[in-house]
């Protein structure tokens, strides 16, 4: 039984909960939230034993095992790296970090300390994301992907009436890309490796982050186009185009329906069913790793980490986002 703490007690955090109630293996026995109010209440709610409004106090405690980091982007680092250092594997939401030089300083710490640390990007571990990558090769030759992410935000609502809110700070480390642009770019260097060239264009909201953008991944060969926003919605499937047959995939970060579509017309469906809750397979895998004493996960490896935010990194770069954690 690997017992778990939570930093953060927002929807997010309410999903990992839920998707550890189905793992044999899973407890959450603490939680850190900034209001001891706040924090009470969520540990009422799930039966939890254990409430800190300390995270120096928190990270020295037996209480728990292992953290699952659900804090804005901004804080990954400190909280990851102060976990680690007292011997916490550390299960951290996506992105790992603000760029990549915090990401490799967090890796470092986690190889120093053996202990576990896997950026929680869920969609690496879906089945019906491995159907396509097990699939790929019926494409032929690969051309061209398209991807969309392009979620309208519920607070974006606020923002238009004159607020901003956290997710719309760049002294969190939020925007498009980040929160939402990631779901896109992670997965696809996971399938094709790190792009040849990156073009990145975004639309810049007055806060000082993104609401929405695009990146044009070049490789040999081969054009991958990304789009993602927060500040509208798109329906459109997701492609990818081989010579011999394109693969349809109707969302990318979590898809449900995969067809392949041949030159002769016929469309196979290479979907799965599945009932588990989305977050359910990373968390079962990295608990397996602490099992196993494998600290770095053979799927969101330390290398994908790095390279996701050496690509996002420049992608910020040129459309001009800077954060203060870049300072």
């Amino acid at each position: 039984m690997i017992r778990f703490a939570v930093i953060g007690t927002n929807w997010v955090t309410d999903r990992f909960l839920q998707a550890g109630e189905g793992i044999a293996d899973f407890t959450c026995t603490a939680v850190y939230s900034r209001s001891a109010e706040k924090g009470q209440a969520f540990a009422e709610k799930y039966g939890i034993d254990t409430v800190f409004t300390n995270l120096h106090q928190m990270a020295a405690s037996d209480a728990f095992d292992a953290v699952y980091i659900a804090s804005p982007n901004a804080l990954h680092k400190e909280q990851a790296i102060l976990m680690m250092e007292h011997q916490k594997h550390v299960l951290c939401e996506k992105p790992l970090a603000s760029h990549r030089k915090e990401a490799e300083e967090m890796i470092a710490t986690a190889k120093k300390h053996q202990v576990c640390l896997m950026e929680a990007m869920k969609t690496t571990f879906l089945p019906n994301f491995l159907q396509i990558k097990q699939h790929l090769d019926q494409l032929g030759t690969i051309r061209q992907v398209v991807a969309h992410y392009c979620k309208y935000s519920s607070r974006y609502d606020a923002y238009r009436n004159g607020e901003i809110p956290n997710a719309f700070k760049p002294e969190l480390s939020n925007g498009s890309l980040m929160d939402i642009g990631v779901y896109l770019v992670f997965p696809i260097i996971y399938l094709f490796g790190l792009p040849n060239q990156i073009t990145a264009r975004g639309y810049t909201l007055s806060s000082g982050v993104d609401g929405s953008g695009s990146l044009l991944l070049q490789y040999e060969g081969q054009q991958t186009l990304l789009f993602h926003s927060k500040i509208s919605t798109s329906h459109l499937s997701a492609e990818i185009q081989g010579e011999d047959a394109t693969m349809v995939i109707d969302q990318f970060h979590r898809p449900s329906r995969i067809t392949i579509h041949d030159r002769k017309g016929q469309e196979t469906d290479i979907s799965l069913k599945d009932d588990q809750p989305a977050m359910y397979y990373e968390l079962a895998h990295f608990i397996q790793c602490i099992l196993q004493e494998t600290w770095q996960s053979p799927v969101n490896t330390f290398a994908l980490s790095v390279q996701t935010m050496s690509v996002m990194d420049e992608a910020r770069r040129q459309i001009g986002i800077i954060y203060p954690a870049d300072r």
